[in-house]
């Protein structure tokens, strides 16, 4: 315990936070209990709150922690690619990717967004996450109107709710392949990836520009 008090609070919050992260995935946030939280990461529940005001603001953390690497993946596929339709189709494996690896990140990342800081508390890592959130709305609405000048995608789609549905659309669809694995496989005869492959298709000639050019 010595050592530990000489270890920055940062080490203390990331060491909690990991495990926290770990019983979340395992039993559930709201089954998860601060007493939980302090036993698994070797704490007293005194000191715990110490580096933690209660259970949500380390779920804040987590989300925000969520938030960032999408965003970097999201920002990594919209560099290295040139057409509209690569942009895309990288886009959504990076998406499938990051379902993959942190899937319990994945849900919270659309479950636990907080949009309202004006009439409520909140920590300072929500308002972060919405931002970043909204900074990937903004990649996504940059994809589609260089899509729609460029002539792969429609001329009359509205920015700003087709990318929120794109976005809601392939989360779900992600999200959906991921719990549905073994029906789809059963019932269609396909692979999850052979699923997706097929409902990313789908959601993108629903935007495409299908017209001949003049």
């Amino acid at each position: 315990m010595a050592r530990r008090k000489k270890e920055p609070r940062s080490v203390h919050r990331d060491n909690i936070a990991s495990v926290a992260s770990e019983l979340f995935a395992e039993r559930g946030i709201s089954a998860t209990s601060m007493d939980d939280i302090a036993k698994a990461a070797g704490y007293s529940k005194a000191t715990l709150y110490v580096y933690f005001e209660n259970k949500e603001e380390i779920v804040s953390i987590l989300v925000l922690d969520s938030m960032k690497k999408l965003c970097s993946y999201i920002s990594s596929a919209l560099q290295h690619q040139t057409s509209t339709r690569a942009k895309y189709d990288l886009i959504c494996k990076e998406l499938t990717r990051y379902q993959d690896e942190y899937p319990f990140y994945f849900k919270m990342m659309l479950d636990k967004i907080n949009v309202n800081f004006e009439n409520q508390d909140f920590f300072p890592e929500e308002k972060e996450s919405y931002e970043i959130g909204e900074e990937i709305n903004e990649m996504i609405k940059g994809l589609l109107l260089s899509g729609i000048e460029s002539g792969d995608l429609r001329r009359d789609i509205e920015l700003m709710p087709i990318s929120f549905s794109c976005w809601g659309m392939l989360s779900g669809l992600i999200l959906l392949a991921a719990n549905k694995k073994d029906y789809i496989q059963k019932t269609m005869d396909m692979s999850r990836n052979e699923f997706l492959q097929h409902g990313f298709n789908m959601i993108y000639q629903s935007i495409a520009n299908t017209e001949e050019p003049e």
